[in-house]
């Protein structure tokens, strides 16, 4: 649509939104986060470089995650301009993937999008408001921080390849009373970091068949797991990598035998490697997971907004992947 003032003519540029999207969106998201993201790898220099779709799969699990706060943006003729995922775990809350299509950029936009997702979050308890951006993007941390948001400690994913097959090989969620075993992960998270809760990731997880969750017990008392998936990531990829999105225990002993576990799972799914995004705020397990032969693979900022900080537990860890 357009419209013509005096013998000029210019082109719409109203926008309406936020809608929630539907699984018929997937395949226009798909194209504004791929032409969004392979612009910002451009103009930071990483020309050459094309982001490619997302699976289908992992966009469900997206949309169906954030529920309410997933939420689109559409140009006058219904075409998709911008879109933010925005997620709730109990008390953390979070953002993404989100972007603005390239040709509508510089309009302000963006500012609506996080404000509307900042909005959200605080009207559903949130306490925890974050967001992550790759740290030699300079135009995203100061877009970012003129919105309130503090830049903290790094996400680093970690690599390694799966080697022999461990002994210790974990429970599987799936292998026994799902209700019950995400009952006892919700206890555990809350023990360790009160109010977040991974029950509907959990749940997600098993309903979309897209990866499980790993428990290890001490005495019969659940003291770890670990959610990760295994369906590729990106669309018409094969399956090779078993990504670990939130991994949670309450002591070192806990934590290598959940990593023996994840390795055991990822023999099982037939995929050749094991990624672990590691908040640095936990020197002593980044440093556990180097010694464990995890290599350093991409690194991501961890930003909050700064009056709803991130509070790391007393004790244990609980590493929460703030991306899909």
């Amino acid at each position: 649509m357009s419209r013509w003032k005096g013998a000029m003519w210019r082109p719409d540029r109203s926008l309406r939104g936020p809608d929630r999207p539907t699984l018929r969106d997937i395949d226009p998201l798909n194209r504004v986060f791929a032409d969004a993201f392979t612009d910002r790898y451009s103009r930071d220099g990483l020309v050459g470089v094309r982001v490619p779709h997302l699976n289908p799969v992992v966009w469900r699990y997206a949309i169906d995650d954030a529920g309410d706060g997933a939420m689109i943006w559409r140009d006058a003729d219904g075409q998709i301009v911008a879109f933010n995922m925005v997620h709730r775990s109990g008390v953390e809350g979070w953002m993404g993937p989100l972007a603005v299509r390239p040709d509508r950029q510089g309009e302000g936009i963006g500012s609506t999008v996080v404000q509307s997702g900042i909005e959200w979050l605080r009207s559903v308890g949130a306490t925890t408001i974050g967001l992550e951006t790759m740290p030699r993007t300079v135009d995203n941390i100061g877009f970012y921080s003129g919105l309130g948001f503090v830049p903290g400690h790094l996400t680093v994913t970690l690599t390694r390849e799966v080697g022999p097959r461990p002994l210790d090989a974990g429970e599987l969620l799936s292998a026994g009373a799902v209700a019950g075993g995400m009952d006892e992960c919700r206890r555990l998270t809350d023990r360790l970091m009160p109010g977040v809760d991974f029950t509907r990731e959990l749940a997600l997880t098993h309903e979309l068949h897209v990866g499980d969750a790993t428990l290890v017990r001490r005495s019969g008392r659940l003291v770890a797991f670990a959610l990760w998936h295994s369906t590729p990531l990106a669309a018409g990829r094969p399956k090779d990598e078993l990504r670990v999105l939130k991994l949670i225990a309450e002591d070192d002993e806990a934590l290598d035998r959940l990593l023996e576990g994840v390795r055991a799972a990822a023999h099982r799914e037939r995929v050749r490697r094991i990624g672990v995004r590691c908040q640095t705020v936990y020197g002593d397990a980044y440093l556990r997971l180097v010694g464990q032969g995890f290599r350093v693979h991409w690194t991501d900022l961890r930003m909050t907004l700064g009056d709803h900080p991130e509070r790391p537990p007393a004790r244990g860890v609980v590493m929460s992947n703030w991306e899909i």
